[in-house]
C-alpha cells in the first residue's frame, strides 16, 4: 500500500499534544476530551491551528497507549484520521475502523511475554497497593493504578522476567508490556504496511523513547533527554512553551 504522503508523523498523545485538566497550558486553549460530561483534556489554540496545517504537510499518526475507547473520546479537529496505533500499538484504526489482521498479528507477537504477563496478573491481584480494577488490556499487555508505584514497580522488576517485559508507571499507573509491543516495533510495522518514507516523532515519556529512537527525525523534551541521556539524533525541546506547540511549529516551519 503506497503512502498518502512522504513523511510520516507519529506522535503520542496525552503530555505531548494534549494536555489533561491538571496541567496548566493557560487560557488559549480548545477542550478536545469529554468524559461522563465533564472536559477532561485540552489542547493549546495554537496546537489546535498547527495541527491541521502539519495534517495537510504529512500524514499524522497518533500513537498511544490509549484503548481504541480512550482514543475515541479525542476530538482534534482533523476529522477521521488515516491511521491510528492505539493500545500501545497493538491495534490500529485505519479510518476509524479496527485493522483486524493487524490484532491477530500483535497477538502472536506478545506470545512470548504471555508467561511474564500471567505472572504480573497474578503478583498485582494479590499486592494490597493496588488502589484500581487490574486490567489486561485486549490479552496485550497489563494495566492497573497503586499507591507507592515506585515500590510496586521493583517489585514486580524482581519477580517477572525482563528480557520479555517492560514494567513501566506513569504517576500511580502501573504497565507491563511485552518488549514486542513497544512502540517503536508498531510504528515499523505502520512504516512496512503503508509503504512510508521519512518519519517524524514525538514524545514525551520512557513509553516513547523506542519510537523516538525508530524515526529518522525526532522531537524530545529537554527533561526527557537529560534523564536517559538522549544526545544523538534527536531535537531537543527546550519546553518554555507547551511541547506540542514547539513542535509543530518546528515541524511547519522547517520539515520539507
Amino acid at each position: 500500500m503506497k503512502p498518502l504522503k512522504n513523511e510520516i508523523f507519529f506522535t503520542d498523545l496525552d503530555n505531548t499534544i494534549i494536555f489533561s485538566y491538571k496541567h496548566d497550558i493557560g487560557i488559549d486553549k480548545v477542550n478536545i476530551e469529554l468524559y461522563q460530561g465533564r472536559e477532561v483534556s485540552y489542547v493549546t489554540k495554537k496546537t489546535y491551528c498547527l495541527l491541521k496545517q502539519v495534517a495537510k504537510k504529512m500524514l499524522l499518526v497518533p500513537v498511544t497507549t490509549r484503548t481504541v475507547e480512550q482514543y475515541n473520546r479525542i476530538d482534534l479537529g482533523l476529522g477521521i484520521l488515516p491511521y491510528a496505533l492505539v493500545c500501545n500499538g497493538g491495534v490500529m484504526l485505519e479510518k476509524g475502523k479496527e485493522n483486524k489482521h493487524w490484532y491477530q498479528q500483535s497477538l502472536v507477537s506478545v506470545q512470548s511475554a504471555y508467561a511474564e504477563l500471567q505472572k504480573a496478573l497474578e503478583l498485582l491481584e494479590h499486592d494490597r497497593r493496588r488502589i484500581f480494577e487490574l486490567r489486561f488490556i485486549r490479552k496485550l499487555f497489563v494495566f492497573t493504578k497503586c499507591i507507592e508505584p515506585e515500590a510496586v514497580i521493583c517489585t514486580l522488576k524482581k519477580h517477572v522476567d525482563l528480557q520479555f517485559v517492560d514494567v513501566l508507571n506513569n504517576n500511580n499507573k502501573i504497565y507491563v508490556v511485552p518488549k514486542t509491543l513497544r512502540k517503536g516495533e508498531s510504528i515499523k510495522r505502520l512504516r512496512h504496511y503503508i509503504e512510508g518514507k521519512k518519519i517524524l516523532a514525538a514524545g514525551d515519556s520512557e513509553f516513547d523513547i523506542s519510537m523516538l529512537q525508530a524515526a529518522d527525525m525526532a522531537f524530545v523534551p529537554k527533561q526527557l533527554a537529560d534523564k536517559y541521556n538522549l544526545t544523538n539524533d534527536f531535537i531537543i525541546m527546550p519546553q518554555k512553551s507547551p511541547l506540542s506547540d514547539e513542535i509543530l511549529e518546528y515541524i511547519v516551519k522547517y520539515v520539507e
